[in-house]
C-alpha cells in the first residue's frame, strides 16, 4: 500500500494550515473616524426664528454626501458642574476619515450655511476629534 497520496494531502494540509494562521494572526486594522462637533451660540438666543434657520441650515448639511452620521440637539436639562449648557443649537456629525471632512468644508452647501447662518450666530466652537472605530 502506498503513502503517497497521504502524505500528499498532509503536504498540502500543512501548508494551507500556514496560510490560514498568517491571516488569522494578521492584527485586525481600525478605521479612521473623524468627529465634528460644533456649538452654536445664537446674537438673539430668543429668536425662535433664527432658531429656525439654523435647524434648517442644519438639515441641509446632514445631506451632504460625506457626512456618514449626525445629530443636531439643543442643551439638554442635566446638572453638574462640568456641563456646560450656554450654547442654543450643537451639531454633531461623523466622517470616514480627515479627507471626507474636508470634502464636507469645501461642499457648496456648507459654504452656503456659513453664508446664511453665519449672520445669525455670536460665535461658534468647533471640536474635531480623530480616532479610531472599532
Amino acid at each position: 500500500m502506498s503513502t503517497t497520496p497521504r502524505r500528499n494531502f498532509l503536504k498540502k494540509a500543512g501548508l494551507a494550515a500556514l496560510g490560514t494562521s498568517h491571516v488569522l494572526a494578521e492584527p485586525t486594522r481600525k478605521k479612521e473616524l473623524f468627529v465634528h462637533h460644533v456649538f452654536f451660540y445664537l446674537k438673539d438666543p430668543n429668536s425662535a426664528q433664527d432658531e429656525a434657520k439654523l435647524l434648517q441650515g442644519l438639515e441641509k448639511l446632514a445631506k451632504i454626501p460625506a457626512v456618514k452620521l449626525s445629530h443636531i440637539g439643543r442643551p439638554a436639562r442635566t446638572s453638574g458642574d462640568a456641563i456646560k449648557k450656554d450654547y442654543s443649537v450643537s451639531w454633531l456629525c461623523f466622517f470616514k476619515n480627515l479627507i471626507e471632512e474636508e470634502i464636507y468644508q469645501t461642499d457648496p452647501v456648507h459654504l452656503a450655511f456659513l453664508d446664511e447662518c453665519g449672520p445669525l450666530l455670536e460665535k461658534m466652537v468647533v471640536y474635531d476629534a480623530l480616532g479610531q472605530k472599532g
